[in-house]
């Protein structure tokens, strides 16, 4: 089995996070339209390099998480929210995707966070079962909240506890 290692994204990683963002779009966990060419940058704003985790499975990259303060006030600023995560096909089933979750609430620990929290699109089932298993709790449900490839989706948002 070849190695799973998870590292700080670096800005070399721009162009593999861009392909890969495009390569896994998919309807089950997107809200917005797939990426079309010209690919917007991948990282932007508050989400820079030092806002990723990524996966580096049998040598390539095969993954990643984003992550950051879920608003800009002060006294939200112990809370850290998931707000988004990618596994190449390839690398499917192989924890990856576990291996970037406990990666980021470790990396949400050592920021001081409390709690981290994320959303996930209530019929994606096996996300939920990937962040349930990890000590994730649904703390509530926007009903109908997307309306994706003609049906309304719930917004599903989870959390859990640091402490």
């Amino acid at each position: 089995m070849p190695d799973l290692s998870i590292r700080a994204a670096h800005h070399s990683d721009e162009r593999d996070l861009v392909l890969l963002d495009r390569d896994t779009w998919s309807p089950l966990h997107a809200v917005g339209p797939p990426p079309q060419p010209p690919y917007e940058p991948f990282f932007h704003g508050r989400f820079g390099p030092s806002a990723h985790l990524v996966a580096e499975y049998g040598g390539r990259l095969a993954g990643y998480v984003r992550f950051g303060c879920p608003t800009e006030l002060a006294s939200n600023a112990h809370v850290r929210q998931i707000r988004g995560l990618a596994v190449s096909e390839e690398a499917r089933g192989r924890g990856v995707g576990r291996a970037l979750v406990r990666a980021a609430v470790q990396e949400a620990r050592d920021r001081g966070a409390r709690r981290i929290t994320l959303r996930v699109l209530g019929h994606n089932t096996p996300a939920r079962a990937l962040y349930e298993s990890e000590g994730f709790v649904v703390e509530g449900v926007q009903p109908g909240e997307f309306l994706l490839d003609g049906r309304y989706v719930d917004d599903v948002l989870m959390g859990r506890s640091l402490l």
